[in-house]
């Protein structure tokens, strides 16, 4: 778990670095800062779309967890979380708690890195790709909670919670987080942060939250198709 921590910490370091230095920006250099991070979250989303896997499992995961995340209504739940939370830390007002802490979430447990890092560390006892995530997410928590707020630093819970039930699980997940699983994560992942960057550039309203059983989705079709190419 020492690569889990390092990187939990390393947000929450990163975090506190962009909101001390947030105040010395001027409102207008914020909004360029802003619309800047917009489209590299952009450009992320469509580099890790276009990773080669299979589109019928992406539409697939995406039409389900759609259904799945609109019924449960995933984003309308974490903007009342984020309203409370607001209530009770210091906020500036002008960003969204809620939409800082999704758009962090996404980025840094969405990907390659964090799932082949995670299962290294729980299976072989090898940390070597979450400390170099770390310092990744260092620098990326530094320069998004300056345009984004106090939420990004409430992401460093969720990349406490996933990476280390991967860890702890990392037995069990490994034959399901094959590398077709994890290319279709990182490609539903990738829709959503897609889907983050337009949001942020103010292009669309997506209610990306209610997508996000996809992530969850993708690896079980994979499982499922897997299965059955065994029995054929």
């Amino acid at each position: 778990m020492l690569g889990v921590i390092v990187n939990t910490v390393a947000v929450v370091l990163g975090s506190l670095l962009g909101l001390g230095g947030k105040g010395l920006i001027p409102q207008k250099l914020s909004n360029a800062v802003m619309t800047g991070l917009g489209l590299c979250v952009v450009a992320i989303g469509i580099s890790g779309i276009i990773e080669e896997g299979n589109t019928l499992i992406t539409i697939g995961a995406m039409v389900i967890g759609a259904i799945i995340g609109t019924l449960l209504n995933i984003d309308g739940a974490l903007n009342r979380l984020g309203q409370r939370l607001e209530t009770k830390t210091p906020h500036d007002g002008k960003t969204s708690i809620a939409q800082g802490f999704v758009t962090a979430s996404l980025l840094f447990c969405v990907g390659a890195m964090t799932i082949v890092g995670s299962l290294n560390a729980g299976l072989y006892g090898d940390n070597d790709i979450l400390f170099a995530k770390s310092l990744l997410d260092l620098i990326s928590s530094t320069m998004l909670s300056a345009a984004l707020g106090i939420g990004v630093m409430f992401a460093a819970v969720m990349v406490l919670l996933f990476q280390g039930l991967i860890v702890l699980l990392a037995g069990f997940l490994q034959p399901i987080l094959t590398d077709m699983a994890i290319v279709e994560i990182t490609r539903a992942g990738s829709l959503l942060i897609l889907g983050l960057g337009l949001n942020m550039l103010d292009l669309t309203k997506i209610k990306v939250a209610d997508y996000l059983p996809a992530i969850v989705i993708a690896p079980l079709i994979c499982w499922i198709v897997s299965w059955i190419n065994s029995l054929l």
